[in-house]
C-alpha cells in the first residue's frame, strides 16, 4: 500500500538530498558490506560435514537470516503498509515460496551465477519497494503486481544465498538432508526477525509521527538498496 499522505511535487524536493546521502552512504561503508558473509568458523564447519547434521545446519539458517540485513530490510519494505494479518501471511508466504525455491534449487541443482550480480538485484529490490511505498509509481502512472514482484524478488533473494552455499565444496554425503535443514533454518530465522519487526511496527503506529516520519523511514531503505547494489557492482567489476 503506497503512501498518499505527502504530495509528490513536495517529495521531490528532497531528492537530491537523497542522492547525496546514497553517494557518500556508499563512500563510507561499501568496505563493510558483504551481506551473505559466513564466518570462518562457519565456514570452516560447512567444509567439515560428512553427513547428515540437520539441527547445525538449522542454526546455521537461522544465524544467516537474522544477520542477512539485505532479506530483513526487503521485508521490512514488504510489510511496512501492511495492517491486516492476512496481507502480511499473504505477502510473506510470496517472498517465502520464491525463496525456498531458489535456494534448493541452486544448492542442489547447481544452477549458478555471479554472486555480485545477484545480490546486486537484491539491492535494486529493496530499492524498488521503498519507491513503491514512498508512491513513486503512482506517480509516473505505472504501478507493477506487488504479489508477482515479492515473489520474483523472492526467487532473487533465495539464489542469493544459494550462490554463497556454492562457494563451498559440500559433501554430497547427507547434501540434501543439510540443504533442505538450512532452508527450514532460514525460515525460522524469518520469522523470529519479522516478529521482531512487526512488535517494533506496531508500536510506531501507535505514535502520532509514524505517517509524518513514513516517507523519511522509506527514504533512508532506498538508500540502504542502494548502498548494496552500488558495492555488489563495484566487487563484480574489480574482483579478478
Amino acid at each position: 500500500m503506497p503512501l498518499h499522505e505527502h504530495d509528490w511535487l513536495f517529495r521531490r524536493r528532497h531528492l537530491l538530498g537523497v542522492v547525496a546521502v546514497v553517494a557518500s552512504a556508499w563512500m563510507l561503508s561499501a568496505p563493510f558490506l558483504d551481506a551473505h558473509g559466513v564466518s570462518s568458523k562457519d565456514a570452516r564447519y560447512l567444509l567439515s560435514l560428512n553427513g547428515p547434521a540437520p539441527i547445525p545446519l538449522l542454526y546455521l539458517g537461522a544465524k544467516h537470516m537474522v544477520t542477512g540485513y539485505d532479506h530483513l530490510l526487503f521485508l521490512v519494505g514488504v510489510i511496512f503498509f501492511l495492517y491486516r494479518l492476512k496481507d502480511i501471511l499473504l505477502y510473506v508466504s510470496l517472498f517465502t515460496v520464491g525463496h525456498s525455491l531458489t535456494l534448493l534449487g541452486g544448492a542442489l541443482g547447481g544452477v549458478r551465477a555471479s554472486a555480485f550480480l545477484v545480490d546486486a538485484v537484491i539491492g535494486l529490490s529493496i530499492v524498488y519497494k521503498a519507491f513503491e511505498n514512498m508512491g513513486g509509481f503512482k506517480a509516473v502512472g505505472f504501478q507493477p503486481n506487488t504479489r508477482i514482484a515479492v515473489f520474483a524478488f523472492g526467487l532473487v533473494h533465495g539464489f542469493g544465498l544459494a550462490t554463497k552455499l556454492q562457494e563451498y565444496s559440500l559433501s554430497r554425503n547427507g547434501l540434501v538432508t543439510n540443504i533442505v535443514s538450512f532452508n527450514g533454518g532460514v525460515e525460522i530465522g524469518q520469522f523470529l526477525a519479522l516478529t521482531a519487526v512487526l512488535i517494533g511496527l506496531g508500536y510506531w503506529r501507535t505514535r502520532s509521527g509514524y505517517l509524518r516520519h513514513a516517507y523519511a523511514a522509506n527514504a533512508v531503505l532506498m538508500v540502504a538498496g542502494f548502498v548494496l547494489t552500488g558495492y555488489q557492482l563495484t566487487g563484480f567489476f574489480v574482483t579478478p
